[in-house]
Formats: C-alpha cells, structure tokens, sequence
C-alpha cells in the first residue's frame, strides 16, 4: 500500500526516517481510551445531524447512496463565529529559522493532555484518487466539531471497499507515514490569538488548534499531501486541470493555477455553451507526474464558494454541505439557504463529485498547456511566455488580490496585489523544488505557459468572455501572438517581483530560495522594457 502504516518492532527507532519529535507526539493520542473510531461517512452523517446548532435543511442530497450516505440524507448547514477565512499567519513550520521546536514540542504536549477529558473523533480518509498518487489520512478531533468530521470525510475519500482494493494495488511510498493530523478547535494561548496550524511536513504530521473554520483542515491535510507528492516525483498543484477531446481525435490539456477569485474554478468548469467535449479532473487540487506528465485528482468533492450561485440555480442541487450561510424557510415552509454572502464573506460548501458530469480521477494524457491567473493591473489578457526559466520563475512570482476567504492578521492590508509562487500558500517545502519540477515541464516535456489576467488591465476590467474566447483559440491552435510589447507600468510591478525574489533569497535558511537564473530572468525582461 502507499504509505506505511504499521511497523516491524525492529523499525520503531529514531533512525528510522518516518519518525520525529513531533509525528510520535501527534499520533500517540490516537490511541487513547477516550477516542471513539468513526468507520463509515453514514456514522459521521448522523454524529454532524445531531451536533448541537446544526441546521437540518430540507434540501436532499443528490444521489446520496453513490456516495455511501442513506437515501433521505439532507444538506447540513453548520455556521461559524467570526472568523470565515482562513489564516497564513497562524502557520508554524518544522524546521524553519522561527521555530523553536522545543517550545512548540511542548505546546503540542500540552494541547493534547487537555483533550483526555473530551471524547474524541478518529476518521480516515484517503488524499488521492488513482494508485499512481494515494495516501492514508488520519483526523483525530474533539466531540462538539462534528461538522468538521463530516465535511472532512465529504471532501476527501472515505474508505470503502472499492477504494480499500484500489490502495492496495497503488504505488508503494516506502519512507512515507500515513499522514497524521491532531485538532482542537477549542484551544486558546495568549502567544497565539489567531489560532496555531503547526506541519511537520517531512513528517507527515500537523496539529490545527484553536481553528474552526473547515478551510484550514482541508488545506491542511493537502499541505501534508502535496508535500509527500513533492517528495516522490510530483509536482504539486493547487490549481485545476481539464482536458479538451477535440473532433479530431486529437486530446488538449490545460492546467490553471490561481488563488481564490482568481477564477481557476470557473475556467476549469466552463463548459464553453457546448462547444467542446471536456474532461474535468479537478478545480483544487491535483498532482503531475513528473516523468510521464499525467495527472491524479487529489479530492473526489468540491468545496465552493456560495455566492456563486443563486438559490434556484441547478448547480446548488449538488450540495452535499453548507457552511457560513443564513437560511429561511422558501413559500412551501422548505428551509433552504441563502446563497449570497448577506450573514458574511465567503459563505462556502462542499459539491458532489456527481457535479461533474465528465469527472475523472486520473488525466494519462500529459498536459499540454500551464496557465497562471494572474491579477496584476500592468498585465494585458494574455501572455505566451516562451523560455521555460522565465515561465518557472513568473510562476514563482504569481501575483493576485487577496479575498475573503483569507483571515488576515491585523496591519495586513487587504487590497495590497499578493505574489503567491504557484499560487499554493500551503507549501512547505523548498521553493526551489516546485520551480524545478515546473521547469522540467516546460523544457523537458515542452509544455507550454500563458500567463492570463482574470482583473483589470490598467482601469478595464477583464470580461470571463475575453478570457475564455482566449482559451478557445489557444486549445484550437489558431491563436496568435507576436513579441511581447513593453507596456507603459509593466516595469513597476516587474520591479516589485524582483524585489520579492531578492529579499526570499536573501532569507538564507527559509523554504522560499530560488536559483540566480530565475531572478536573472526577470531582470532580463526588465532590460528589454528600459531599451525601448
């Protein structure tokens, strides 16, 4: 099977590079005598139900026995506090130069003795959905947070018997532990007001503390998962991928990567009124291999924002979950939700897998094109972007706005244009790796990188209209592009990507260094702009 589980006595040493401080500190309360396994999504179904303030709503799931759930299952609805968003300052990494392992060993000590008095919830799942790419995941959270149990089998792979088979024929990652992740929604400490989400990555262990929001435990144990795929030859994609099977015969697939808003999810699910027939393998979360190009979905749901759709929208009749929404009761005393974001920002839930019509788990084709969303008010629609260290290191570089569904600290300015690399926040790992994997696709495998801005260019908006028609042309093969043009700000923010890569490197000893020729490469761009 793909992680390893369970150990001969003679491997259960410090030497064996599966173990550390924190990993044995994390998984050792799984086994304690107050904690309570959850085997099947039906039990987590009926533990969510019957959590205090959760919302019955009289919304049936759609095709609920296809996802292992009783035929009268209906949508929960389960609502935060304050906070709806999720929080990168909160984050703690192993082995970075500002933690002090020591003092947070013991905080996490401290943090799981006060849950022995709670009766506690043990869930698996797997992270990944084909045996190229699968691992064992583990959640282990406090009773009263029921709602986060449930959403979290709901978005990753609950165990069952087809998938039980299929793990036992993946690919075997013998230097991997199942992936381990402690909670306690409950937990306060004067030295982290936000909250603490603290990785030990190479490790395959985390604990989310004083966190309520379901955001952090999705992206948290993706964290963990595109951190072993980084490890064994994967480049890790927290973006979308669909492929477009053209009438030729001839295959066509593209992969986006963006942060929230930036509009990889409504690009991955365009269904361009029809014109094509189109393959989606995820808008989220993915994995490349690096040696053949393929791609593995990592998650079989999808979790969504809200207020994308109206209430009488045929999409909202996928809805498997509800959270941070108000509700009322429609003409026929039904209770429903409402969809648009009036109680709060970032009102989401998580959609069947059955939403997708033309959902698939593995893509085998390699990928053809690398799309970054950018929204950077110095860039036009489109950009073709022709050296392969140039398209790594802007990737690297990806700049955004941030949204709603971010809690910030305080001092943060929300409207301040975001680089992102990759557009993944939840890596934890050396920078330097993703853009070598992402180098070796568009120079070894001759894929090729576009740089799309979904916000303004200058003082115009760029219509969802433009930005597909450009897509169209691009998988048609009848786009055309001619040398890039200097734009009159373009070097303003070409500056800032300069500084941004400088002061990371700067940084010695930090997950965020990157080769010379990826700042070289944008100095270069910034020549040709001050010769013209």
């Amino acid at each position: 099977m793909a992680t390893v589980s369970h150990f001969p006595q003679t491997a259960i040493t410090k030497e064996n590079p599966i173990f550390s401080k924190f990993r044995v500190t994390i998984k050792t309360p799984f086994y304690a005598n107050h904690v309570h396994n959850v085997n099947s999504l039906r039990e987590a179904y009926d533990l969510a139900k019957n959590s205090p303030g959760t919302i019955i709503t009289d919304v049936k799931i759609y095709e609920p026995e296809k996802l292992g759930l009783d035929p009268d299952s209906r949508v929960l609805l389960f609502n935060d506090g304050a906070v709806t968003g999720r929080c990168a300052a909160a984050r703690r990494i192993a082995g970075s130069p500002n933690v002090n392992e020591e003092e947070y060993a013991g905080k996490l000590r401290e943090a799981i003795y006060h849950t022995r008095f709670k009766k506690m919830y043990h869930a698996q799942a797997y992270i990944g959905l084909h045996e190229d790419f699968m691992v064992r995941a583990h959640l282990l959270i406090p009773q009263g947070h029921e709602n986060i149990l449930y959403n979290w089998l709901l978005n990753f792979q609950p165990i069952n018997e087809h998938f039980v088979e299929m793990y036992k024929r993946s690919r075997v990652f013998e230097t991997e532990g199942d992936i381990y992740v402690f909670s306690d929604p409950d937990w306060k400490h004067e030295e982290h007001p936000l909250g603490l989400t603290f990785f030990d990555s190479e490790h395959n262990c985390a604990a989310i503390l004083g966190m309520r929001y379901f955001g952090e435990f999705k992206k948290g144990t993706l964290t963990l998962a595109w951190g072993t795929a980084n490890r064994n030859g994967f480049a890790s994609c927290h973006g979308g991928q669909k492929r477009y099977n053209l009438e030729d015969g001839h295959k066509y697939v593209v992969g986006v990567f963006g942060l929230s808003g930036s509009g990889k999810s409504t690009i991955t699910h365009a269904k361009h009124k029809g014109k094509y027939d189109i393959t989606v393998l995820h808008d989220d979360a993915f994995v490349i291999n690096s040696k053949n190009g393929s791609s593995v979905a990592l998650e079989p749901s999808y979790f969504d924002k809200t207020a994308d759709y109206p209430v009488a929208s045929p999409e909202n009749d996928f809805l498997l979950s509800v959270q941070n929404n108000a509700a009322v009761k429609d003409k026929d005393g039904r209770i429903v939700i409402v969809t648009e974001d009036m109680r709060n920002g970032n009102g989401r839930a998580i959609k069947s897998k059955l939403w997708s019509k033309n959902r698939v788990d593995k893509l085998a084709e390699p990928v053809n094109s690398i799309i970054w969303l950018m929204k950077d008010p110095t860039l036009p629609p489109v950009l073709k972007v022709t050296n392969p260290v140039l398209a790594a290191a802007l990737g690297a570089t990806l700049a955004t706005k941030r949204t709603s569904a971010e809690r910030l600290a305080p001092g943060v300015d929300p409207d301040a244009l975001v680089i992102e690399p990759y557009a993944n926040p939840f890596r934890t790992y050396q920078l330097e790796n993703d853009y070598n994997r992402f180098k070796h696709l568009f120079e070894e495998m001759n894929v090729d990188c576009y740089i799309f801005n979904t916000g303004y260019f200058k003082w115009k908006k760029i219509s969802k209209e433009t930005t597909l028609e450009s897509l169209e042309k691009i998988v048609e093969g009848t786009a055309q592009f001619k040398q890039w043009e200097c734009f009159d700000d373009f070097e303003i923010m070409e500056i800032d990507r300069v500084v941004f890569l400088e002061q990371k490197n700067l940084a010695a000893g930090t997950l965020n260094t990157l080769p010379d020729e990826a700042l070289e490469s944008i100095r270069n761009v910034l020549k040709c702009i001050s010769t013209e």
